[in-house]
């Protein structure tokens, strides 16, 4: 069993950073694929940033590439999330998961059914 915990949200005016952490138990993090999602409100829930195993590779929605960055620190078994130059749009609940499953090499997904663990969710509110 994993468990996954979200922090760092809040608010901040347009053109603002935040840094979300998601911290996570398990021995085995390092072997752990994992994610950020968000969800706002009366939207379906939308992937925003993967990191594969030993942070080998990133991917990104396009609404977010050269704005945000994705990171993991596997001795803290956390993964980051820098967001930088916030827009109003961006408001959502962000969402860390992690895939257990996976194997070394794969590319980092974009799809939430291929994450097996999720957090409870952190809120980002972006004021104009």
């Amino acid at each position: 069993q994993v468990q996954l915990v979200e922090s760092g949200g809040g608010l901040v005016q347009a053109g603002g950073s935040l840094r979300l952490s998601c911290s996570a138990s398990g021995r085995t993090f390092r072997s752990y694929a994992m994610g950020w999602f968000r969800q706002a409100p009366g939207k379906e829930r939308e992937f925003v940033a993967a990191i594969s195993w030993s942070g080998g590779g990133t991917k990104y929605v396009d609404s977010v590439k050269g704005r945000f960055t994705i990171s993991r620190d596997d001795a803290k078994t956390t993964v980051y999330l820098q967001m930088n130059s916030l827009k109003p749009e961006d408001t959502a609940v962000y969402y860390c998961a992690a895939d257990t499953t996976g194997w070394a090499g794969q590319p980092p997904s974009d799809v939430a059914y291929e994450y097996n663990y999720w957090g409870r969710g952190t809120q980002v509110t972006v004021s104009s």
